[in-house]
């Protein structure tokens, strides 16, 4: 008799999956197949083929697969190679606490590139992908100017509080934040604009807005009272870097494929103004399949006359955390990451370090999500080109989400504190 398990079958979605299947004809090739539909019922799809051994068995996590979406072992891999059937989308959930996503596992004997109606796999699984532990709770925040969702784990805490940012397409993105306190943060997901009553689109960026952010995080009794931690993507790691250099709350910062300078729209803190590097829109590349690159529309932050933009690192009160994908197509990562490295280093700031890792591009999720290397955005008449290639960008998440966890627990809670939570 055939069979397929998937251990667990329902889990966090950044667990990994074991998956096996046995009673197979030996030597034989099979197709696995993934699918998944999001949220507005598009589906994302993968496939690979394997050769069962002498005993009839195929086990993920030793047995490399010959081909379809990737090749050689990759226990993840149908995971990873989710690729939706309409172009250009990104997977993401939108309501964590509602719902898991679903993603089917078939099993067809031979090779199968596309399953028709009528083609009854032999064995079947389902496994639930969750973004939220049980226990968790959410909280809309609409306090004072601020618009978010805060996360907080099961328990009395007090918990590391981490302030959570996605980049320039705005809105509010929870799914990062609902994984993170389900791995025992305090995360606040911020909007800071196209979303609720915040403006439509991104204009001067106020720090008081982040501050004021920070001082709800830090009244929540379940919180670490003396500081938080500020984690950001693309223009929201420009912003966590910002607050780190000049709110006195941030006590670490992890700052993911973002810039070391204030590009396009100024930035404001009290009398302090620091004017936004142009960007340079002749600079577009679109790509030989048709994609946009941004990564060259940046001003060069090494001219003379950008040097008012450059963030000083140097005032920062905590540690700062750079995770670079080398293969950035959006922006030029590893030379910003370099250069606020240089600074530090200049100025005598012992504590700033650079996660390089080659192949990966720029949406760096937490692991298990698919591979993304271009989707749509608004605004923009085709769509974008984030880089990476799929297995090098997926073991990437793996290794920077344990390292991204590590860094914020050691500089929020303390190695001392941290060892009796």
């Amino acid at each position: 008799m055939i069979g397929l398990a998937v251990t667990p079958e329902v889990a966090l979605a950044d667990e990994p999956v074991k998956i096996q299947v046995w009673g197979l004809p030996p030597l034989n090739l099979i197709t696995l197949r993934a699918w998944v539909k999001d949220e507005k019922g598009r589906i994302f799809q993968s496939q690979a083929f394997y050769k069962s051994d002498v005993e009839g068995k195929v086990d993920l996590d030793r047995t490399p697969a010959t081909g379809g979406d990737f090749h050689g072992v990759c226990p993840m891999g149908l995971f990873w190679a989710l690729k939706p059937i309409t172009p250009y989308l990104w997977l993401t959930k939108k309501d964590v606490m509602g719902s898991p996503f679903y993603v089917h596992l078939e099993l067809y004997l031979d090779l199968t590139f596309n399953p028709r109606d009528d083609e009854i796999p032999l064995a079947t699984k389902v496994v639930e992908r969750w973004y939220v532990a049980p226990g968790v709770q959410r909280i809309q925040i609409k306090q004072g100017r601020v618009r978010g969702a805060l996360f907080l784990p099961p328990g009395d805490g007090p918990f590391p509080g981490i302030i959570d940012m996605f980049g320039g397409n705005g809105g509010l993105i929870e799914f990062r934040s609902s994984l993170l306190a389900s791995r025992g943060f305090a995360s606040l997901a911020l909007a800071y604009f196209a979303y609720d009553d915040l403006p439509s689109s991104l204009g001067g960026m106020e720090l008081e807005y982040f501050e004021e952010a920070a001082k709800i995080l830090l009244g929540n009794p379940k919180v670490i009272g003396d500081g938080v931690g500020v984690v950001g993507v693309s223009k929201g790691a420009e912003i966590a870097l910002a607050t780190a250099c000049f709110l006195p709350q941030v006590k670490a910062t992890v700052c993911i494929n973002g810039t070391n300078t204030v590009h396009g729209n100024p930035l404001t803190y009290g009398d302090l103004y620091m004017p936004g590097i142009p960007y340079v829109a002749e600079g577009i590349l679109v790509s030989e399949i048709g994609a946009i690159q941004l990564r060259y529309t940046f001003g060069d932050p090494r001219r003379p006359e950008h040097e008012a933009s450059i963030h000083p690192l140097e005032k920062a009160r905590g540690p700062i955390l750079f995770i670079v994908g080398e293969e950035d197509r959006n922006y030029d990562s590893t030379t910003y990451a370099k250069e606020a490295k240089a600074r530090a280093d200049r100025f005598g700031k012992k504590d700033v370090r650079i996660l390089l890792f080659p192949k990966a591009g720029h949406l760096l999720d937490p692991p298990g999500s698919p591979f993304c290397l271009l989707s749509h955005i608004p605004l923009l008449p085709l769509p974008m080109m984030w880089g990476g290639e799929l297995k090098a960008h997926c073991a990437a998440q793996e290794t920077c989400w344990r390292e991204m966890q590590d860094f914020l627990r050691l500089n929020i809670v303390g190695s001392s504190r941290q060892s009796k939570l």
